[in-house]
């Protein structure tokens, strides 16, 4: 018995192992495009599993404006989510603007479209190039989205952490240009520059409908050259495509970058229906016409197609960058 009993092991050892080999073509047949599967499994319900999730809990999206007051910032948010939602009511029935302050201040409101609810914080840059010395102007906007990425990391870090951190990281910066129809400012330059390396910067030509088409056309090539020259990287980053789909969509999207944007937050009668336009005495700018300005295509950049795209780039690129410098910084002697 001893015996039989050791010989078993050396001469299952000796046999080759073709019995998994056997089995797997029952379930499976491997192809060019992976395994094929001969019934329905039900994997695509994990889809309506991560909906159902995400309606239930929500998600944040923190959007910053900077811009020289007068560019109509605060209209531009507020016609983007189609609500007053860079107002914060203080007192019922009572509105008041963000202050024009030196200092950053935030406005969070929590939106919902069809069960899915957003928390929304929208930074405003109130007197950002409103000086006659505008040197070094974008340090607090530097200093603020990197506190944003501090904060997250400190409670990252903690032996005992949060299931859900509260993310307070800026995942897109719209930078609003003055419609000079000329090259751009030495201040626009240096802003982007310095921005564009630690937060998704979309750069937008504010009240557009002060430029003809013809000089909206030209004004667009010149910053376009401008930001090539300069070696300036604004969002949607070309080295960030990860494959040949996102690369054709986005390279259509940075051929219109940046976009020529009209805001408005009042609704005017036009062909017997209501749209969001600015009223003029030759007629009626409609925002969301594309015939008019490229403000749908601004919208759908942050909202309906790369929203989740602008918050992957802001935690896998942009926070792991300062991530890995703070950690660096604390390892060092």
């Amino acid at each position: 018995i001893r015996a039989g009993s050791s010989l078993e092991p050396e001469e299952r050892g000796m046999e080759p192992p073709a019995a998994p080999e056997e089995e797997m073509p029952l379930t499976t047949a491997s192809g060019p495009a992976g395994c094929q599967l001969f019934g329905y499994v039900g994997i695509e319900a994990v889809l309506d599993q991560m909906r159902i999730k995400t309606m239930k809990t929500g998600f944040e999206f923190n959007i910053m404006v900077v811009g020289q007051s007068g560019l109509g910032k605060s209209t531009m948010v507020n016609t983007l989510f189609k609500s007053k939602v860079s107002r914060k009511a203080s007192q019922p029935g009572r509105e008041e603007r963000i202050p024009r302050t030196v200092q950053l201040q935030s406005v969070t409101h929590v939106i919902e479209e069809k069960g899915v609810k957003m928390k929304l914080t929208v930074t405003d840059t109130p007197g950002f190039g409103d000086q006659i010395n505008n040197e070094n102007c974008w340090d607090p906007i530097i200093k603020y989205i990197n506190e944003q990425y501090e904060r997250y990391l400190r409670e990252e870090i903690l032996i005992t952490r949060k299931r859900k951190i509260p993310d307070t990281r800026v995942h897109g910066c719209v930078y609003f240009i003055p419609a000079t129809g000329h090259w751009l400012r030495p201040l626009d330059l240096e802003f982007m520059r310095r921005l564009s390396k630690i937060v998704n910067v979309v750069p937008v030509i504010a009240k557009a409908d002060t430029l003809t088409l013809e000089e909206r056309a030209e004004f667009k090539q010149r910053i376009q050259e401008d930001l090539k020259t300069h070696a300036i990287s604004v969002y949607p980053q070309e080295d960030f495509d990860q494959d040949p789909d996102d690369r054709a969509l986005n390279d259509g999207i940075r051929e219109k970058i940046p976009f020529a944007v009209v805001g408005a937050d009042q609704e005017h009668q036009v062909n017997g229906k209501r749209v969001l336009g600015r009223k003029t005495k030759w007629g009626i700018v409609e925002v969301e016409n594309p015939a008019h300005c490229e403000f749908p295509l601004l919208r759908d950049l942050l909202i309906r197609s790369h929203l989740q795209d602008l918050k992957d780039i802001t935690h896998n690129v942009h926070y792991e960058s300062y991530r890995v410098r703070r950690l660096n910084e604390s390892n060092q002697p």
